[in-house]
């Protein structure tokens, strides 16, 4: 594949993945998308269920097995590791696609909450979480997390810089800001359903499973110096996670 062919893939993967992951906002909301967590055909409350299961299973699968170093070292034998990033990037927004197209609303509900201000309060939160995620993906870098990077440096002959750490703005709170948007994205809703009660739960899930997968990485790449950070620094919420001497 010539370096034109692999920064043409770059960027089909990224625009692809942004447009899945700004209905992934709708998704989760249920506004504005033809299919959401509790928008879509009506099945069986445990068929929906163990499809649902079935599904985040898959997006777990998928996002932390391709992000792991052995997985990736075995992908580049044969695929150019220009793209390895850009690759992740677009099989994450197929998997999503088909977390939207095949999720079943599972009906009924935990709560709903019935007063404005309360309503606006957690929407207002929700929507905070969103922020937090989109805002934390450039406190870092928002191009070398998405693959633009890679395939810019590889179209220019040019090689990546080593990593280095950094704790810019969020990441002097907590150390994985990204979940920590997620999770308030997830929980915070003036209407829980128990579908959406089972996607934020199987969700929570992976975060909690993928980040100590993601830590070992860190401390592996960044060494002492990430070790300290988590010492100091809460994992998801501030204060809470700090790994002991």
């Amino acid at each position: 594949m010539t370096r034109p062919l692999r920064f043409l893939f770059g960027l089909i993967a990224y625009f692809f993945f942004f447009v899945t992951f700004v209905y992934l906002v709708g998704f989760v909301t249920n506004q504005y998308v033809p299919r959401s967590i509790d928008i879509g055909p009506i099945i069986g409350t445990w068929q929906a269920v163990i499809i649902n299961i079935a599904l985040i299973a898959l997006f777990g699968i998928q996002h932390s097995v391709m992000a792991r170093p052995g997985f990736k070292a075995a992908l580049t034998r044969f695929w150019p590791q220009a793209i390895e990033r850009s690759l992740y990037v677009m099989l994450t927004g197929v998997v999503l696609c088909l977390i939207y197209w095949f999720w079943r609303p599972v009906p009924g509900e935990l709560w709903s909450v019935e007063g404005e201000s309360l309503r606006l309060l957690l929407w207002v939160i929700a929507a905070s979480g969103w922020g937090i995620v989109f805002i934390s993906t450039f406190l870092i870098s928002h191009f070398e997390l998405f693959g633009l990077h890679q395939i810019w440096s590889d179209l220019r002959s040019r090689s990546l810089p080593a990593l280095t750490f950094r704790q810019p703005l969020f990441y002097k709170l907590v150390r994985h800001p990204i979940y920590t948007g997620f999770l308030l994205a997830f929980w915070a809703t003036p209407d829980m359903t128990y579908g959406h009660l089972l996607f934020a739960v199987g969700m929570t899930i992976y975060i909690i499973i993928g980040i100590r997968y993601e830590e070992r990485d860190l401390k592996n790449d960044l060494g002492e110096v990430y070790e300290e950070y988590s010492r100091q620094v809460g994992m998801v919420i501030p204060g809470v996670g700090k790994n002991r001497l």
